[in-house]
């Protein structure tokens, strides 16, 4: 009879491959990279009501979901290029509305509770028809941007990234 001898390095490669399989087990919203939880189903149905909403234009919406407290810094240290919520109701009000066409797709990355808020990692592209010299001119961007929400009653406010 010949015994059989498990070494380590067996035990480890099972033990690697039994870990593997659990970690694909993680149920994603579809067309997202985002754990389907309840919690995450409802911040993905908030943001799809913003990029609705930047699709139609719809100013009234759009700062309805915007908090009071709106403050983007642009990513840098320029101040000339901060914008809070009077300013968010003025260039929606001005710049925006001269878009034609937009067609606003977003997937959604990653989700992360912070002490103050809940960040929503994702990449957008972004189609649209603006006025150009000759005439109305398509114009696209595909960027990764991140919106950052708090609580608000039994919703959501965007405060930073819209």
């Amino acid at each position: 009879m010949t015994r059989r001898h498990t070494t380590p390095l067996a035990l480890g490669s099972v033990l690697a491959l039994s870990l593997g399989s659990l970690a694909c087990s993680t149920v994603y919203i579809p067309n997202t990279d985002v754990e389907d939880t309840e919690e995450n189903r409802e911040l993905v149905a908030f943001c799809e009501k913003y990029r609705h909403a930047v699709e139609r234009k719809d100013i009234v919406t759009l700062l309805q979901l915007a908090s009071p407290e709106y403050y983007e810094d642009g990513g840098n240290a320029d101040a000339s290029d901060d914008i809070d919520y009077a300013g968010l109701k003025d260039y929606l009000a001005a710049k925006f509305q001269d878009a034609k066409g937009i067609r606003y797709e977003i997937r959604y990355r990653r989700v992360t509770q912070e002490e103050k808020a809940i960040l929503i990692e994702y990449t957008y592209s972004a189609s649209f028809k603006i006025p150009g010299e000759k005439g109305d001119m398509w114009q696209r961007q595909v960027q990764d941007n991140q919106l950052e929400l708090v609580p608000k009653d039994d919703g959501f406010q965007i405060v930073a990234g819209m």
